[in-house]
């Protein structure tokens, strides 16, 4: 595989690791706002296994074990230098804030907003170096 095409897998498997982690940050959410709000007390309890396995939780929890296994091929990639593609997780944030917008009706501030271009463009600047 040429240079180029390695860096097109790299970068794939960096964009479905990015959507795996939001929507499992969607998933947590939505199981969260089911249960209602926890304190450490409830974590530390037999509580938790209700936490756990509360359908939305257990999908969420279920997708980010899938992109931890995703994380581990990515990185034993010779070509996919953590320092090249750990910031591009960062991209995480806009996909997640977007979902919250569609699926929870979050706020998008022009703070918020202007928070995701910077990270847009930081996110350009590690792709073109």
């Amino acid at each position: 595989m040429k240079k180029s095409g390695k860096m097109i897998v790299i970068i794939g498997l960096v964009l479905v690791s990015v959507l795996l982690g939001s929507f499992a940050q969607i998933f947590l959410r939505k199981g969260m706002l089911e249960i209602g709000e926890i304190g450490l007390k409830e974590i530390l309890s037999k509580k938790v296994f209700g936490i756990i396995f509360q359908k939305y939780v257990f999908l969420g929890i279920v997708l980010f074990t899938i992109n931890t296994f995703v994380w581990l091929i990515l990185l034993s990639k010779k070509e996919a230098e953590i320092s090249f593609v750990f910031p591009l997780l960062a991209l995480g944030y806009i996909v997640t804030a977007i979902l919250a917008k569609i699926f929870f009706n979050e706020e998008l501030t022009l703070f918020r907003i202007s928070g995701i271009i910077l990270i847009v463009l930081g996110a350009s600047l590690i792709i073109k170096a």
